[in-house]
C-alpha cells in the first residue's frame, strides 16, 4: 500500500499562487507523485481552497481569468478527503495543545494523527506552534529545497 500524506490547503494553494515558496511546494508535490503518495485532507479542505481563491480574485491578488484557472487547477487535484470516527474530538485535543485560537487548522493535525501519517503545511504559525508542542510530524514547505 503506498504512504499517505496529510496536506493542508495553504499548502496546496502554494501550487496555484505564486509565492516564494511556490518553487518548493510544486517539487514536493511532483516528488510524492512520482512516489506514488496518497494525500490526504479532511473535509473541510475544498472549501478552504474554493474560499481562498475566491477571496485572492474579489482583494484583486489574481485576475479573474487566473482565478478561473486556479480553481479549474484545484478541481484536479488527487486528495482524498476524509472523516474518520473522533476527528473533531482529536482537533479540539490538538487545538489546545498547540494553543490555537480557533480549530480549523487542527483539522489537518487531527486527520494525520488519526491516520498516523505526516503533515505537510505552507502555514509557518501552524509549523512553528506544532514544534513547541513537540509534534514532530507536522512538516513544512519550508524545509523542502526545490
Amino acid at each position: 500500500m503506498a504512504e499517505t500524506v496529510c496536506v493542508d490547503a495553504s499548502l496546496a494553494l502554494l501550487r496555484v499562487l505564486v509565492e516564494n515558496r511556490t518553487p518548493a511546494a510544486r517539487a514536493l508535490f511532483r516528488r510524492w507523485r512520482s512516489q506514488r503518495i496518497r494525500l490526504m485532507a479532511p473535509p473541510m479542505f475544498n472549501a478552504e481552497v474554493t474560499s481562498v481563491l475566491r477571496r485572492k480574485v474579489f482583494d484583486r491578488y489574481l485576475t479573474p481569468e487566473r482565478g478561473e484557472r486556479a480553481f479549474a487547477m484545484s478541481l484536479r487535484w488527487r486528495v482524498t478527503i476524509r472523516a474518520p470516527s473522533g476527528l473533531q474530538r482529536t482537533a479540539w485535543s490538538l487545538a489546545k495543545a498547540v494553543n490555537q485560537r480557533r480549530a480549523y487548522d487542527a483539522q489537518y493535525l487531527a486527520l494525520a494523527d488519526l491516520l498516523g501519517c505526516e503533515l505537510w503545511t505552507g502555514d509557518e504559525r501552524l509549523y512553528n506552534a506544532c514544534q513547541q508542542a513537540g509534534l514532530s510530524w507536522v512538516h513544512s514547505v519550508g524545509e523542502v529545497v526545490p
